[in-house]
């Protein structure tokens, strides 16, 4: 089982998590979009973050990331389709606000499917195009960390570079698809369920 903690990080009100498997205490982060302090506080105490997880590259998602390898040297896992996005200022969008973020390198390309064994949790990687080529979610336990790809009621933006309109709305039928129910912890607002989704969003209707 895993413990989450979330905290609201950056100028547009990011959903970065910390995750714990409360067996062995392995911690990952999700989404790092800027620092935060109770976060870095918080992973001091514990002493050690073993992964990055990133569902894609925007910049509002990865601005705390190299804060974070630096001082704790954690394997970067994002999908294999974003890793260009994520080095590129221009497909970012920081360029686009002229920000600075300091070069992530990702240490796991990841295809759907994938696994990554935290502590005794499995947290399985699922390629759910459309916010981006190469966004994705990651689930463990009853849990999906669903990014910009599925919102309360909502889902992400699809006008941004390599963003496709026909692919989102394949990635939420996959995710409206999936057996039982799940909480979803988005990139941004309030957290929601899957069966809230298949009954309350119009995007999987």
């Amino acid at each position: 089982m895993i413990k989450i903690t979330c905290y609201v990080v950056g100028m547009i009100a990011t959903n970065c998590y910390l995750i714990e498997d409360e067996a062995t205490g392995a911690t990952a982060v999700i989404d790092p979009g800027d620092h935060a302090d109770a976060l870095i506080k918080e992973l001091d105490k514990r002493g050690r973050l073993d992964y990055l997880l990133l569902t894609h590259g925007h910049y509002d998602h990865i601005m705390g990331a190299a804060e974070l390898i630096e001082r704790y040297h954690p394997t970067v896992c994002a999908c294999e389709k974003e890793i260009e996005l994520i080095k590129e200022p221009s497909l970012n969008l920081s360029g686009n606000h002229g920000l600075h973020i300091d070069p992530v390198t990702v240490d796991r390309a990841l295809k759907d499917g994938d696994t990554i064994q935290l502590g005794e949790s499995t947290i399985t990687f699922i390629s759910t195009p459309g916010h981006t080529a190469g966004s994705g979610c990651y689930i463990v336990d009853d849990c999906i960390f669903s990014g910009d790809t599925l919102f309360c009621e909502s889902c992400g933006r699809t006008d941004f570079p390599t963003s496709s309109t026909r692919d989102m709305m394949r990635s939420l039928h996959r995710i409206s698809e999936l057996d039982g129910d799940y909480s979803v912890y988005p990139g941004h607002e309030m957290f929601t369920t899957l069966s809230h989704e298949r009954k309350y969003n119009p995007f999987m209707r």
